[in-house]
């Protein structure tokens, strides 16, 4: 991967949206090893019985360490990169990835409503938090149309939801976003296998049925801040918290 630094474009789009998305940044060896390793997974091991655990969580549990998997992120020059977001602050160590796959058309998935991840999950106690600072998803499989099982996010999200958790929210309570939020469609992730998108936090999203004829397979990496235990709370009304450079910039802007 040649790409090295953010440039300031880039720095100021996420600002603004909360997402950015690189164009076959990941390929090669690296894409091609968890590409098939996911692959082998689902024809071999896949159980539709846990269809629900896995899209509520992940397929292909027994991959989330997989050395493969994980060098999608870590051996493909992404970390880097996407580690710029939080300087000079830094990041947890990355340990995991989920696995989601949207199945073709015809298989009994549930679809994801408009939600920000690890706040009153249905899977999860209403008071527990799984928050991060932002998610990194690659894409391995599957057709670049809205509706092959894209990722559909709200561009410019993360600046409502704060409001609304600072304003409109309680630890504890059941809905995870507001009406308008909510009712949205967003923007659907139109990528190819190698496409990554960043995402902040906050932005919101949902995941539609897949009406082509293959799986859209995307394997994502949480990251946090280093102090993401202590500042998680906060930083759902704080969109800049654990940014410190973005949260000067934005001071800066608003000056």
């Amino acid at each position: 991967m040649s790409r090295t630094l953010l440039t300031d474009d880039e720095r100021r789009r996420f600002m603004t949206d909360g997402v950015l998305i690189w164009r076959g940044l990941v390929r090669g060896t690296v894409l091609d090893r968890a590409r098939t390793l996911v692959n082998t997974w689902l024809s071999e091991a896949y159980d539709p019985a846990r269809l629900t655990a896995y899209t509520e969580r992940s397929f292909a549990p027994d991959l989330e360490e997989n050395a493969d998997v994980l060098a999608l992120y870590h051996q493909s020059g992404l970390a880097d990169l996407a580690g710029e977001l939080l300087q000079p602050a830094v990041t947890a160590p990355v340990t995991r990835a989920q696995i989601q796959i949207r199945l073709p058309h015809g298989a009994e998935q549930p679809v994801k409503r408009m939600h920000v991840d690890g706040v009153s999950c249905p899977h999860l106690e209403p008071r527990d938090l799984r928050t991060f600072t932002f998610i990194v998803g690659v894409v391995l499989d599957g057709s670049a149309s809205a509706d092959a099982g894209a990722l559909h996010y709200v561009p410019g999200g993360h600046h409502r939801m704060a409001d609304y958790f600072a304003n409109d929210w309680v630890l504890g309570q059941a809905a995870q976003t507001p009406d308008d939020i909510d009712a949205q469609d967003g923007t659907a992730l139109i990528a190819k296998p190698g496409d990554v998108v960043v995402m902040h936090h906050l932005v919101p999203h949902r995941v539609g049925i897949n009406t082509s004829s293959t799986p859209r397979t995307m394997a994502y990496f949480r990251v946090s801040h280093a102090q993401h235990s202590d500042l998680a709370l906060r930083a759902l009304s704080d969109p800049w918290l654990e940014y410190p450079a973005l949260a000067q910039l934005a001071r800066t802007g608003s000056s």
